[in-house]
């Protein structure tokens, strides 16, 4: 872990729809001094085209200057790595941060972390995770769950993952999808023990 930030995450988005919840714990990560390794599948891409305003470079280089820039990140905060680039530190568990969070986390992408396929470095990253027994995060964006899905899930949680399903509750009265975005970037952030001002902890708001 580099000295100048508090601590270093692997964060990965994948193509599924929710990738506001991505882009927001990456933004929150950031603000929190955290520095973030950061793996953007090609599928996410399309997504944050489709789903967001942002003009997402292609390279990442390219996106790496420019979120670095959009969420005000020091000097070495960020670092975005392409889809082959193995020689990147969380392809090997010698390299690779304690916690990784998938977010959103296709039921593709759940297939192919739970059956250890590593073809590319996303599936490689959440493979070395899983190997040197340390902290995996998975939020998977589908309806309905197929028993596939759910078999993944079963089978990772057993591994030691956290499934962390992009259902965000309602209790806090959300006004806005936003404030339902940080309801689930709240619970991430919770659980990679990063203090949080998102969202209150239960019985802190009650009378």
């Amino acid at each position: 872990m580099s000295a100048e930030f508090s601590r270093r995450v692997t964060l990965a988005i994948t193509g599924a729809s929710g990738v506001q919840y991505g882009l927001r714990l990456l933004q929150c990560m950031l603000a929190a001094d955290v520095q973030v390794l950061l793996l953007i599948s090609r599928a996410a891409q399309v997504v944050i085209a489709t789903e967001t305003d942002l003009k997402l470079p292609g390279q990442p280089d390219q996106q790496e200057a420019f979120l670095s820039e959009l969420y005000d990140a020091r000097e070495g905060q960020l670092k975005v790595y392409g889809r082959e680039q193995w020689m990147a530190p969380v392809a090997s568990g010698s390299g690779a941060p304690s916690s990784m969070v998938v977010c959103p986390c296709s039921t593709g992408s759940l297939s192919a972390i739970a059956c250890g396929a590593s073809n590319n470095l996303i599936e490689r990253a959440a493979d070395v995770v899983l190997k040197e027994r340390r902290q995996l995060i998975l939020v998977p964006r589908e309806a309905p769950y197929s028993e596939i899905h759910l078999e993944h899930m079963l089978k990772l949680t057993r591994m030691g993952a956290v499934v962390i399903p992009a259902s965000p509750g309602f209790y806090q009265r959300p006004g806005s999808v936003e404030e339902m975005v940080d309801f689930i970037v709240a619970r991430i952030l919770s659980q990679l023990g990063i203090e949080q001002s998102l969202l209150p902890r239960w019985g802190d708001n009650l009378l």
